[in-house]
């Protein structure tokens, strides 16, 4: 097994010297092996550095990081908590976020309209979550719903009228996620809060059940959009249609009449 100086082993774990004696004196690193007046440190104190780094990464506190590694040294697998913990907080779409200028969007969303309303725009679209600052540009968490609200512009729908609809869209669709998610809680974890605590079994089985609704979700609300959206269409442009075809059937006979 390597051996480390407490030098060596800040550059190895990407720290600092500074952060080991920190981590030791609040009992997350164990002391080194002293060989006379040199401390040692070894490859498991390398990996617990890691982890603790890791686990700050992710927004852990010291306390939470304590009480995880206490429970790592009593026996329990610490992988299946970060494993649920990465199941609960990865992104649920593979989008990759994009970038836009503030000239690109006022190209695309606001051509002709005067600072007051680009403001105004733009706050708007920062409320509903479609853009985000970042620094001297915006960052767009889903390209797919920018490119979409551009479209929509373009073929002559005002601005104001996409961004409420797209916070309609949004809320209704916190509604759909709401009622998924209360299901679960339902019929898997409150079937799991009787106990004095949670096994690696029970952690393992919500991850299965997160990672299985996914899929399910999307199975579900594409279908059920598809269908409404059917007859909504039908229904909002069938006398429309009718009277378009009536139309064509008149001057048809017109045209005919007077030939």
């Amino acid at each position: 097994m390597a051996e480390y100086r407490i030098d060596e082993l800040a550059h190895a774990a990407g720290s600092t010297v500074r952060n080991i004696r920190a981590y030791q004196d609040r009992g997350l690193l164990p002391p080194p092996r002293l060989e006379g007046r040199v401390g040692l440190y070894d490859d498991s104190h390398l990996a617990r550095l890691r982890l603790i780094g890791k686990l700050l990464g992710r927004g852990y506190t010291f306390a939470i990081i304590k009480d995880l590694l206490s429970a790592w040294e009593t026996g329990k697998d610490v992988g299946e908590v970060l494993g649920l913990e990465k199941v609960l907080t990865d992104p649920w779409s593979d989008e990759i976020p994009g970038t836009v200028t503030l000239d690109e969007l006022r190209a695309a969303f606001s051509p002709g309209s005067d600072d007051d309303e680009v403001v105004r725009d733009l706050e708007r679209t920062v409320e509903i979550g479609l853009i985000e600052p970042a620094g001297d540009h915006f960052r767009v968490p889903s390209p797919r719903l920018l490119h979409v609200g551009a479209e929509l512009v373009a073929a002559g729908i005002p601005l104001d009228a996409v961004l409420d609809i797209a916070a309609q869209i949004r809320d209704d669709c916190d509604v759909i996620a709401g009622r998924f998610v209360d299901l679960v809680r339902e019929h898997v974890f409150q079937r799991l809060d009787g106990e004095s605590a949670l096994s690696g079994e029970d952690v393992s089985e919500i991850a299965a059940m997160v990672r299985r609704m996914r899929p399910l979700v999307k199975m579900v609300v594409d279908p059920f959009i598809a269908r409404a959206m059917e007859t909504r269409v039908q229904a909002a442009l069938g006398t429309e249609l009718e009277q378009i075809r009536d139309h064509l059937a008149a001057e048809t006979a017109t045209s005919a009449a007077e030939a």
